[in-house]
C-alpha cells in the first residue's frame, strides 16, 4: 500500500524539526562554556543566590528548546537571546527570593570581561530590570545595547553588528545607558 502524501509531509516536517533541534543544540554547545563564564561574572558578589551559574545557563536553555529556529542565527544574535533569557532566569529567581525575604539581588561585574567598563557598578538586578524596561520605552536600541553588553557578554562589534549599527553607534548608546542606569538606580551618584 502506497503512503499517503501527508503522511509523507509528517515525515518531511519531523525529520526538519529533528534537524534543527540538532542544530540549536550545537549552536547552544559552542556558547555554552562562554555563557557560563558570563553566568558568573553576572552573581558574583551575591551571596544569597539560590541560582547557580550552570543551574543559570541549564535554566536558560530550558527557555530556549522549545525554539529551534534559533539555530539558523548568528552566533552573536544567539548569545543576545541567551543573554536575555538569563536576566529573565536572573530576575524571576530575585523576585521570588525578594518576596520570600524582602531582599533584593545585588550583582557586580568583574573588572575583567566584556563588560569591563561597568566593572565599578553594582546594584541590585531588580532595579535594574525596572530602569531597563524604562529605558526601552525610551530608547530600545540603548537597552539592547545594555543587555547585549551586560548580560549577554557580546563586544562592542558583535553588539554593532547585531544591532546593524556602527560601533561608535554602539559606543555612544553604551555611555548614555550607563550614565542612566547609575541615574535612575542610584539617584545622585553620577
Amino acid at each position: 500500500m502506497p503512503h499517503s502524501p501527508e503522511r509523507a509531509d509528517f515525515r518531511d516536517k519531523s525529520r526538519s524539526t529533528l534537524q534543527e533541534r540538532r542544530a540549536l543544540d550545537d549552536v547552544f554547545s559552542l556558547v555554552y562554556e562562554e555563557l557560563r563564564r558570563l553566568a558568573s561574572f553576572v552573581r558574583q558578589g551575591d551571596a544569597s543566590a539560590t541560582v547557580n551559574s550552570t543551574a543559570l545557563v541549564h535554566e536558560a536553555w530550558l527557555k530556549l528548546k522549545d525554539s529551534p529556529h534559533l539555530a539558523a542565527t548568528s552566533l552573536p544574535h544567539f548569545k543576545a537571546i541567551a543573554a536575555r533569557a538569563m536576566r529573565q532566569v536572573l530576575v524571576d529567581a530575585a523576585r521570588r527570593r525578594n518576596a520570600q525575604k524582602r531582599l533584593g539581588h545585588v550583582i557586580s561585574v568583574p573588572p575583567e570581561g566584556p563588560a569591563v567598563e561597568m566593572a565599578s557598578w553594582e546594584g541590585d538586578l531588580l532595579a535594574l530590570d525596572t530602569a531597563l524596561e524604562k529605558l526601552a520605552e525610551l530608547n530600545a536600541r540603548q537597552a539592547q545595547v545594555v543587555e547585549c553588553r551586560f548580560f549577554g557578554g557580546l563586544t562592542v562589534s558583535e553588539t554593532a553588528a547585531m544591532l546593524q549599527v556602527s560601533e561608535s553607534v554602539v559606543e555612544r548608546d553604551w555611555r548614555a545607558a550607563k550614565a542612566l542606569l547609575v541615574s535612575t538606580i542610584h539617584p545622585g551618584k553620577e
